[in-house]
């Protein structure tokens, strides 16, 4: 007689598995936080008890639940409520008016912050903002937008709040751009060192703790709508260990965390990283923690010496001398404290000498399998790749091309972009590979704007840069956000196939991911996200079983009015890029719009009642 039920089954579905034995089935049962067993619908139903709860797929494509292996989530989410998303906006008319209205109801100190995700080329206009644009948006409150990780656009008021006058000095790598009378104009640019950008954005006021938690949820409950169950946090810049990761630690303890954190950690003194490191190892040690949160090891930034910016806007940075004796030291020391470690490298330039680096080490201290990696490697070699592989290393790929490849195509030929990076060689040298964002500043955290980039081989602009033998398979490019990036935190055999013992983590999506054509990618979202067995998400038929949120915090925060990652059926209320708003009273994310042109002037009709 069976005495161990399902706690749940979903059935009726078209469930991609990723295990070569069963790579499509029908339904599964979890139980205790994992995969029971995986099959038909009416096997699987053995397995229902009286209190198993039964979800009917309809029909759905369920994938293995997404798991971005290079994101800054925990930084993200301290400053989600905050920022202005232009992730997929159609229209520059359109992400103009949203500046302009989150302005007005942007109270003071604080100012309107739009942050990343978000490329010119995305837009019909083709063409960036003008400061003119940025200060007509606001007289009182300043405004930051910040361009990838080359420019800043700062209005009046903001160049005020940050304190920015003829007399203050250009940092090193980069300038204040300004006007014949030496004042400060508004543009920030990374020439190349994108210090100054971060910088100057950390001169704004930060939220109070409860509403960073709440910025926090809104910020993981967001990512669980778009399928993603698993994460690894790469630190970041102004990103400080412990004091910035006690609000995950709130939410753990409350087990209100709705997606699995690895994090690194992010060096922060420039010529203190080794002490960083050493102090660090005292406190914490890699795999501290569960298979919910816990610590993955050191980087992207290991020494400020060895970052080498990809401003493609820019020529290559040359590292300085003291690299490798800086990076030497840190290197050695994780080495011998068994430290997993990541490693930012945009250019095979760079990677070289990192390499020289880590085989010297090996040499006096095995790696003996110790974790590594790299992130990035846009323009990495073959002969690098071997070496990688040699030493037992994997690489990290974001799709930061999506993003920038205009610029790399501008600066190094169209030729040379067709394997930037080359995902497909990394792959047929057995290299661990995983796939990632890089969001929130750079790339949109939407990863299925990834996802398209890795198949069709298309910037968000819709610029071709890879032929066939550098694009993928729909089910190897899903196959490196999903159990590829499992072993990035050294889980691999235990998330990312939806298969028996498994961590039960998977999404049903709103479109069949197999079969939708190249462009439709970009739109699909889960309708049910479900990590460790329990419903993080739903919307549609399956809104009823996700879990309540707390209303945005606080209440000016544009992600109460304008959600995430822009959404056709869910945004703007504009009727044209000069019209009045929407007059009715549903909150602008749960509009139906559809964006239109007449005329050269792009808008967005609302079908939330006749006009």
């Amino acid at each position: 007689m069976k005495t161990s039920y399902a706690d749940s089954i979903l059935f009726n579905g078209r469930i991609t598995t990723l295990d070569p034995l069963a790579p499509e089935v029908s339904a599964v049962a979890i139980k205790d936080g994992q995969f029971l067993a995986v099959g038909d619908d009416r096997t699987i139903h053995t397995h229902a008890g009286p209190n198993t709860n039964k979800i009917d797929l309809k029909g759905r494509t369920v994938i293995p639940g997404l798991n971005d292996s290079h994101i800054h989530v925990i930084r993200g989410g301290l400053n989600y409520n905050m920022e202005l998303r232009w992730d997929g906006v159609p229209s520059l008319a359109i992400a103009l008016r949203m500046l302009k209205e989150q302005a007005i109801r942007t109270p003071a100190p604080q100012w309107v912050r739009v942050v990343g995700g978000w490329s010119e080329f995305q837009f019909i206009e083709r063409r960036m903002p003008t400061l003119d644009e940025i200060n007509a948006a606001s007289v009182d409150i300043p405004v930051f937008v910040l361009h990838l990780y080359d420019r800043a656009l700062v209005n009046r008021a903001g160049l005020r709040a940050m304190g920015y006058t003829k007399d203050t000095p250009n940092p090193p790598g980069a300038e204040i751009q300004r006007d014949k009378a030496g004042n400060p104009t508004g543009l920030l640019i990374a020439r190349p060192n994108a210090l100054l950008l971060y910088s100057s954005l950390a001169k704004g006021p930060n939220l109070g703790f409860d509403d960073q938690v709440n910025s926090t949820r809104h910020f993981m409950r967001e990512l669980n709508r778009l399928g993603i169950t698993s994460c690894i946090d790469a630190g970041g810049g102004f990103q400080n260990y412990p004091e910035d990761y006690q609000v995950i630690d709130h939410l753990v303890e409350r087990d209100q965390l709705t997606m699995r954190i690895a994090y690194n950690l992010f060096t922060q003194r420039p010529k203190a990283e080794y002490d960083d490191f050493a102090g660090w190892a005292n406190i914490v040690s890699p795999g501290q923690g569960n298979d919910l949160y816990k610590f993955n090891g050191a980087g992207e930034m290991l020494v400020f010496s060895a970052a080498d910016f990809e401003d493609f806007l820019e020529p290559r940075p040359d590292l300085q001398p003291i690299m490798e004796s800086e990076l030497r030291k840190v290197i050695a020391l994780l080495v011998e404290k068994r430290w997993p470690f990541r490693l930012h490298a945009t250019y095979d330039e760079s990677i070289t000498r990192f390499l020289n680096i880590f085989e010297e080490i090996n040499r006096d201290i095995p790696f003996n399998g110790l974790r590594w990696f790299f992130d990035h490697a846009e323009t990495i070699s073959e002969r690098s790749m071997e070496r990688v592989r040699n030493l037992g290393g994997g690489i990290a790929i974001q799709d930061r091309m999506a993003f920038q490849g205009e610029y790399f195509v501008d600066r190094y030929g169209a030729e040379a972009a067709q394997m930037a990076p080359p995902i497909s060689k990394m792959l047929n040298l057995g290299i661990p590979v995983g796939a990632g964002t890089d969001a929130t500043r750079v790339s949109s955290f939407n990863p299925w704007v990834s996802l398209y980039w890795l198949i069709s081989g298309k910037t968000v602009g819709g610029l071709s840069l890879y032929d066939k033998k550098n694009r993928l398979s729909r089910t190897t490019a899903l196959r490196l956000y999903t159990e590829g990036s499992s072993w990035f935190s050294g889980d691999d055999g235990k998330k990312g196939r939806i298969a028996a013992g498994q961590l039960a983590d998977l999404a049903v999506l709103s479109a069949d991911y197999f079969t939708v054509s190249e462009e439709e990618i970009k739109g699909i979202e889960a309708v049910l996200t479900i990590m460790g067995g329990k419903v993080v998400h739903g919307t549609e038929e399956y809104g009823n079983l996700a879990p309540p949120l707390p209303p945005v915090s606080p209440d000016w925060a544009p992600t109460g009015v304008y959600g995430g990652a822009y959404r056709h059926e869910h945004r703007e209320h504009l009727i044209s890029a000069n019209s009045s708003p929407c007059a009715c009273s549903i909150p602008l994310h749960q509009h139906t719009h559809t964006v239109s042109s007449e005329n050269g002037n792009w808008g967005i009709g609302c079908t939330c009642f006749a006009f």
